[in-house]
């Protein structure tokens, strides 16, 4: 139902601007958002007289907490005792409806087919169920995986430029043979390292597991895979051809299973890809689970690895920000209301998740952690000194998902080996402290946005992950012991690097990547 003012605003935003104009389109977005919001804003003064007369809009605050009492000091103090309206620009007052709108998690709308309104709830829920909700996510309904077709030829490109160049023209014929079946101006596509240097990289992990399996477990054990986020299954494919080929006794023990959360991605997978694994000989060896990660419950006692390749940075995350004077966090919460707009919210209450984040995160790093506010007094007197200075600090991203992740890996999977890759950088992110990028595909062109709190299910959220404060966290919920690398390090151990270095001596597979780490439990 949503469609066409989804298409609407994007006509609005390509209609008079190139295509390699994004961050002009990304303004003429915004202007288009402002004047609906402006537009309904207009029309809930006119239904609420009383309210509006009430309402002094030059005196609305620009800080997040209020810095002095005034003549209603107290009541003010105990307004300010529950929660705190987040007001960057001016917003019309939603404190009516803060009150009065029930609190829902991503659980409770998993079974909604529409989004959601007159509501609350965390940020991480609402990253939640834009990205995963079954009925609009964004992994759910909008994601197509790039798949190149035959392998590149690498010793015959002369450079990366020509790698590149190639890569552009297969990848605007995979989309024009998709157009010519269904076409569409909104098709979110995306590639993986898995697709781009198919068979090589997965050959690379294959090697280190056969490796570290030979000098752990076997022959005692199986093989046991888990790969959590396989997209098309590219990886587990690789995976097993060469286990099968370089070490057919391993191959024989092995299990490779897919814990997928995506209905879309696992019945592609169930469909065209147990057809291919059958006409390889592997569909003995697979098992594609559609679930959530965290919604597990079955103890899997026995040693394995477990894969999360590009999976942390779709976690979702809370948002929380700090008393500049105290250093007191406030967690963030968003409100939707009748019209489908979104407000910010912040509350010194937080709940039991969040608190437990950051208390082991205090734990495990000793204090020692990067924070988006004056450590120093004199810093502090700087911050306050600047025009319209706000008493909440800039937003922070802390990871609570990644952290449940991995107290499900302690629980369920005592005997797991953590194998994972992801982005610890991020180019043009969001405002603040870890924050994601957000952005979405219009006509073939990315537009990205300034804020997380976006049209649920037509945006990616992206984070980066900080591996310093993620392998500590991990350490202390597991107790295991784990070594962190860069993507190139990692590759110049595991993978045969002639397979994919050009003529000219230049090599994709280790600079394309230079923004992802790999981290391993030894």
């Amino acid at each position: 139902m949503d469609s066409p003012i989804v298409t609407q605003i994007f006509r609005q935003l390509f209609r008079s601007h190139s295509a390699c104009q994004s961050r002009r389109n990304l303004t003429t977005l915004a202007t288009a958002l402002q004047d609906v919001r402006r537009q309904r804003l207009e029309q809930q003064q006119l239904r609420h007289p009383l309210r509006n007369h009430h309402q002094k809009q030059p005196q609305q605050r620009r800080s997040y907490v209020s810095r002095g009492q005034g003549k209603s000091g107290a009541a003010s103090s105990q307004f300010e005792k529950n929660w705190q309206p987040r007001s960057d620009v001016f917003q019309y007052d939603m404190s009516e409806e803060f009150q009065k709108y029930p609190m829902l998690t991503a659980m409770e709308l998993r079974g909604r087919s529409d989004r959601p309104r007159r509501l609350k709830m965390l940020m991480r829920d609402f990253i939640e169920d834009s990205l995963y909700n079954p009925n609009y996510g964004y992994f759910s309904k909008q994601v197509v995986i790039f798949t190149p077709g035959e392998p590149f030829n690498f010793p015959s490109l002369y450079d990366e430029l020509d790698f590149h160049n190639l890569l552009t023209r297969r990848y605007v014929a995979f989309e024009d043979a998709l157009d010519a079946v269904s076409p569409t101006d909104t098709r979110q596509l995306w590639y993986t390292p898995t697709e781009l240097f198919r068979p090589f990289y997965g050959e690379s992990i294959a090697r280190y597991l056969i490796a570290n399996y030979k000098l752990t477990t076997f022959p005692y054990h199986d093989l046991i895979i888990y790969e959590m986020g396989a997209g098309r299954g590219t990886l587990m494919l690789n995976i097993l051809d060469y286990i099968r080929e370089a070490d057919p006794a391993v191959y024989d023990r092995t299990k490779y299973k897919i814990i997928e959360i995506s209905t879309q991605l696992a019945e592609l997978q169930n469909s065209q890809l147990m057809q291919s694994f059958a006409a390889r000989g592997h569909a003995e060896k697979v098992e594609i689970i559609n679930q959530s990660i965290f919604d597990w419950s079955n103890p899997v006692p026995s040693p394995c690895f477990f894969l999360a390749f590009e999976v942390f940075d779709n976690f979702a995350h809370d948002i929380i920000r700090y008393d500049v004077e105290t250093q007191t966090p406030h967690q963030g919460l968003v409100l939707v209301d009748e019209n489908g707009d979104f407000y910010e919210f912040y509350t010194k209450q937080l709940d039991p998740v969040a608190a437990r984040y950051l208390s082991i995160r205090e734990a495990a790093t000793g204090g020692k952690y990067t924070v988006p506010y004056p450590t120093t007094r004199l810093g502090r007197w700087f911050a306050n000194q600047k025009p319209l200075a706000a008493n909440l600090s800039p937003p922070e991203y802390i990871p609570t998902r990644l952290m449940q992740f991995f107290e499900i890996l302690a629980q369920y999977f005592p005997a797991h080996r953590l194998v994972t890759s992801d982005f610890h950088s991020l180019p043009d992110a969001t405002k603040g402290l870890n924050a994601p990028i957000v952005q979405t595909r219009y006509q073939r062109q990315p537009v990205p946005v300034s804020t997380p709190l976006v049209h649920q299910g037509y945006f990616d959220i992206m984070f980066p992950t900080n591996f310093q404060t993620a392998e500590a966290t991990y350490q202390a919920i597991t107790g295991k012991l784990t070594r962190v690398s860069t993507h190139e390090e990692f590759m110049r151990r595991w993978a045969y690097l002639e397979d994919t270095e050009t003529r000219s001596g230049e090599n994709p597979l280790l600079t394309w990547y230079k923004n992802a780490s790999v981290m391993l439990t030894v």
